[in-house]
């Protein structure tokens, strides 16, 4: 018995995927000379329509450079409601890390279905597929579509995978790039929430009111800063200083032109000066300062509480300085302040449609000009990528000063 099939690398080369007898393995031949499909490290591909994926999988807690593995697998195609997809972007957060640490609250699931020796989880909470092909019953995707993942924990760093239709969102890439879908999930999602739901603004007071937020460059710093400077609200934004002035004033110029109202250095927070420099900014206090963003902790948030006009909020979504936030009384007595915690994870999974909306928000901002890009560092993935070269790029993320997020792009 013989088959053939033709199919066509991203190389532009045909081949034809030849099986001379049942149980013989399948064998890729190239049909035009000279063939460059090994130069473009191809993936078998059987006549079954069984597709070859690597994925980043680790089966105990530790530190990302000595529990992660790169495992290979088969995906068989898609039946019912199942998708297949191939990665176009997946970053590697923080949260990621700590996630392989074991030091994150959420824990994804430890399973075999991958084939992998022991129990293993897939590294990765974000990043944007596009659909290869389509089980008989899927009824909102198609193939070419774009999806980013519904819950977190389904793993993205993998550069295929299969998963039914009901994980999914799907997305209208229309305008947008895999870099700006692959990063939309947490970041961005998690400074719209927060400057969405903790405080009550006075719209008819646009451009009179403020937020202060430490970790002003990070990812979720430049969103806020964004959002903010859309729905008319003053941003006051701390950053670290640099490893000298000049870095430190191109850091400053660069969040300002993002749109950032005020930026200023940890140190200038932490000085006598500061509450001179909230006066001045603040029109003498009648433009009041109603939310505060956490990432870091210590002195830094206790700092920028005492900044907040009565009735705040202050909203921690992180704790870089591992040090915990100290509430003096008076701010609680006497300005009634409110100190709350912000875990977009947790968030996203109670309430899906909502971050589908806010996700589609964010992508119409995009679209029109409103919001730009994080700085990333693209991780190239192509399907020979050395092992050692993927985990260095995961172990790197949380040691110091980054010139952006790392990420993942996948190419065939």
């Amino acid at each position: 018995m013989f088959a053939l099939r033709v199919v066509k690398s991203s190389v532009g080369c045909s081949a034809a995927l030849y099986r001379s007898s049942p149980g013989v393995k399948a064998s890729l031949k190239c049909t035009r000379s000279p063939c460059s499909l090994q130069a473009a490290g191809a993936r078998y591909i059987s006549a079954y329509g069984y597709t070859q994926a690597k994925v980043l999988t680790y089966s105990k807690y530790g530190e990302p450079k000595d529990v992660l593995q790169l495992h290979k697998h088969s995906i068989p195609a898609p039946t019912g409601t199942q998708v297949n997809l191939r990665l176009l972007a997946a970053p590697i957060n923080p949260a990621d890390v700590n996630q392989i640490q074991g030091v994150y609250p959420s824990k994804p699931p430890f399973e075999t279905t991958l084939g992998t020796p022991e129990p293993s989880a897939i590294g990765g909470n974000e990043g944007a597929f596009e659909v290869t092909s389509t089980g008989s019953n899927v009824t909102n995707l198609s193939t070419g579509d774009w999806v980013v993942m519904k819950r977190t924990g389904q793993g993205t760093w993998r550069t295929h995978a299969q998963l039914d239709e009901s994980q999914l969102i799907k997305v209208d890439k229309e305008g947008l790039s895999p870099l700006q879908v692959g990063t939309v999930s947490v970041n961005p999602v998690t400074a719209y929430r927060m400057i969405k739901d903790f405080c009550n603004w006075d719209w008819i007071r646009s451009g009179e009111e403020w937020l202060i937020q430490n970790g002003a460059n990070s990812g979720v710093g430049r969103a806020a800063i964004q959002l903010a400077r859309v729905w008319g609200i003053n941003t006051l934004n701390v950053i670290r200083e640099r490893e000298n002035p000049k870095e430190t004033e191109a850091l400053k110029k660069d969040l300002l032109d993002l749109g950032a109202t005020a930026v200023i250095t940890e140190a200038e927070l932490l000085s006598g000066d500061f509450r001179a420099i909230v006066h001045k900014l603040t029109k003498e206090g009648k433009q009041p300062i109603r939310l505060a963003l956490n990432c870091v902790g210590g002195k830094n948030a206790s700092a920028m509480a005492k900044a907040l006009a009565p009735d705040s909020h202050l909203v921690t979504y992180g704790a870089m300085a591992k040090q915990p936030v100290a509430l003096p009384s008076g701010l609680l007595i006497f300005k009634n302040l409110v100190f709350a915690g912000f875990w977009v994870s947790r968030w996203g999974d109670k309430n899906p449609q909502l971050k589908e909306n806010t996700i589609r928000d964010i992508f119409d901002l995009t679209r029109n000009g409103k919001f730009k890009d994080i700085p990333v560092q693209e991780v190239k993935w192509t399907w020979d990528k050395d092992y050692s070269e993927l985990v260095q790029e995961v172990q790197g993320t949380l040691t110091g000063y980054r010139g952006g997020k790392s990420i993942f792009v996948f190419e065939e």
